[in-house]
């Protein structure tokens, strides 16, 4: 299997955005499955499957019965064909480098033809066909993904003009027809409160039925670092992104930092 490693000085000059990775492999991409996923020839070690890290493109079915097909898929897995199908790719890591699926979790840069040196997925975001979609596992350059996918939604690209992507407000009657669904939601905090290491941010007088944010203990480490003290949001307005649930209400859980960007600042 060839491969091939480069510094990461001369990666981050490579690909017009900051490093996130410890080492880079290089492959040719040979199969397109949807718009944040794709496989790679040679393969590092058993597989050269690839999930595009940090950020989300509209589903497609794969095979899933009875699943329904989210407006753009199929565009957003066109785009990533037309940027990288045929193409060498190098692959860096900034975090966790495997998924439960067995995927490579890998940032991906064009590295000949048209645009080399293009970032993948910051290219996908600017045009709007995939949104940031980060762990606490895996942080490196969600900054700066989130810069571009709120320049994309400011201007309406992709997604972005289509309503099905648009960010919601607190309503309990719109968010609990949307359990179990991948959602940004704005709105200001009203109240918070640290019951049994848990953070908890409410967007309601009542947060037995109202929306809120939970913050577990294990990520409440991670704000720390970041300079971020949940407890003082009272009276902000912020931006959550994740997937409802309900408990009480409907809820997000939020285990690191991005998950939360603070409106106005």
């Amino acid at each position: 299997m060839r491969r091939l490693f480069l510094s990461l000085v001369f990666f981050a000059w490579l690909a017009g955005a900051p490093a996130a990775a410890e080492t880079v492999h290089t492959g040719k991409v040979t199969e397109i499955v949807d718009g944040d996923t794709l496989f790679v020839t040679p393969g590092l070690e058993d597989s050269g499957e690839i999930r595009l890290v940090g950020i989300q493109a509209p589903k497609l079915p794969l095979g899933r019965k009875h699943f329904k097909i989210w407006p753009l898929a199929n565009e957003a897995k066109q785009a990533l064909a037309d940027m990288t199908l045929g193409k060498s790719l190098g692959l860096s890591f900034g975090g966790a480098r495997r998924d439960r699926y067995g995927r490579w979790l890998a940032h991906l840069h064009v590295i000949e033809g048209a645009a080399p040196g293009l970032w993948v997925q910051g290219e996908m975001l600017r045009i709007g066909m995939a949104r940031v979609y980060s762990f606490p596992d895996n942080r490196a350059l969600v900054k700066d993904m989130l810069a571009l996918e709120r320049d994309a939604r400011a201007n309406g690209r992709g997604i972005w003009s289509n309503p099905f992507y648009h960010i919601l407000n607190p309503n309990v009657d719109v968010l609990s027809q949307k359990l179990g669904t991948f959602q940004l939601i704005e709105g200001r905090v009203l109240d918070a409160a640290k019951v049994k290491g848990t953070v908890y941010l409410n967007f309601g007088a009542d947060w037995r039925t109202d929306f809120t944010i939970s913050i577990p203990r294990e990520a409440l480490k991670l704000f720390e670092v970041d300079g971020v003290d949940p407890l003082s949001l009272i009276g902000e307005s912020v931006r959550v992104r994740g997937w409802l649930i309900k408990r009480n209400g409907p809820m997000i859980r939020a285990t690191h930092p991005e998950q939360i960007e603070l409106l106005g600042r």
